[in-house]
């Protein structure tokens, strides 16, 4: 009974917090009068009636996209619980048919940029499930109600303009310009900034269609890799085992040093054997949980990925399938 009673109590007091949470949300009613105000806002920055009318007729309000932003899940996982569910069984032999199954494209897009293909698919695999899932939210509406929350206003109107000129410049119509709840968009889930830089009309049909053209999607890809630094000849990182009385304030991405450098210093290769002899690649020591669960030597590749998603876990993700791409079991 005592214990009911108290269960009672909790689920009460809970109950409060989340009516108070949900009053504290923006509400629908003053969103149209904001979209108003972004309408007068974009006419003065010179985008034409006909953009306007067009981005906002079915303009929504996201209130989803506000719950989701301020209640976003702190990571509880470690990455040997984390990467089974990122990159289960399933998606490595998918993205090892995919591979092959585009592999002349991939390939042909590899070489003029820079990047190796693997990298490519794995990107497309771990941020949309290989295009098939990149968000069901109108772009425009996500963007807009995320600038209208207000606690980061001026980066979402930011990104709404960018949407806009994407929208002017003709690359996707408004019905299918669909992303996730934060605007982030297509198969590459790029941002409108991102797109504006990034994005290649690879199949030359006058659009940059990271929604429904593989050959726009691996190129955009591989151009935002080739644009932050990535480099061809190195892989992403490698898995490696610290020796006992390793110096904690070496690790992090700022301490680069030489892999015979590390080599003195005692990490080896998880297997116990040496590090590979090369001159030319300076890596960083990246322990995403603490020394006793996995630590990497992470090369440039690995800051181009964190340049992409500032995320230790999706980089090791990425890198986790790309190398199961390359060395499939």
């Amino acid at each position: 009974m005592i214990k009911r009673v108290l269960l009672a109590i909790v689920w009460v007091s809970l109950s409060q917090v989340s009516m108070a949470d949900e009053a504290a949300l923006p509400s629908e009613q003053g969103f149209f009068e904001y979209v108003n105000q972004i309408k007068q806002e974009a006419r003065a920055a010179g985008y034409s009636e006909e953009t306007l009318e067009k981005a906002f007729a079915e303009a929504k309000f996201y209130q989803r996209s506000i719950k989701a932003d301020k209640n976003q899940p702190e990571f509880k996982l470690t990455l040997d619980t984390y990467l089974p569910r990122a990159v289960p069984e399933w998606k490595s032999k998918k993205a090892i048919e995919l591979y092959n199954e585009h592999r002349e494209l991939l390939e042909k897009i590899g070489a003029e940029y820079g990047v190796q293909p693997r990298f490519i698919v794995a990107l497309w695999g771990i941020e949309t499930n290989f295009g098939g899932y990149t968000g069901g939210f109108d772009v425009v509406s996500a963007l807009t109600t995320m600038a209208y929350e207000g606690r980061r206003e001026e980066f979402f109107k930011k990104q709404l303009w960018h949407a806009l000129t994407i929208i002017e410049e003709g690359h996707i119509d408004v019905a299918q310009m669909k992303g996730s709840w934060a605007g982030a968009m297509g198969q590459t889930q790029f941002m409108p900034s991102s797109f504006m830089s990034y994005a290649v009309d690879y199949d030359g049909d006058g659009r940059k269609d990271i929604w429904g053209s593989l050959g726009d999607v691996f190129a955009s890809a591989a151009n935002y890799l080739k644009s932050v630094g990535w480099r061809d000849d190195v892989t992403w990182g490698r898995q490696v085992q610290l020796p006992v009385d390793f110096d904690q304030e070496l690790a992090g991405l700022k301490v680069k040093k030489s892999l015979a450098e590390w080599q003195q210093l005692g990490i080896r290769r998880l297997d116990g054997t040496d590090l590979p002899q090369r001159d030319d690649i300076e890596a960083a020591v990246v322990i995403p949980d603490d020394e006793k669960g996995r630590v990497y030597l992470a090369y440039a590749n690995y800051d181009a990925l964190m340049r992409w998603n500032r995320s230790h876990y999706f980089v090791a993700a990425v890198g986790y399938l790309s190398d199961r791409i390359r060395f499939p079991r």
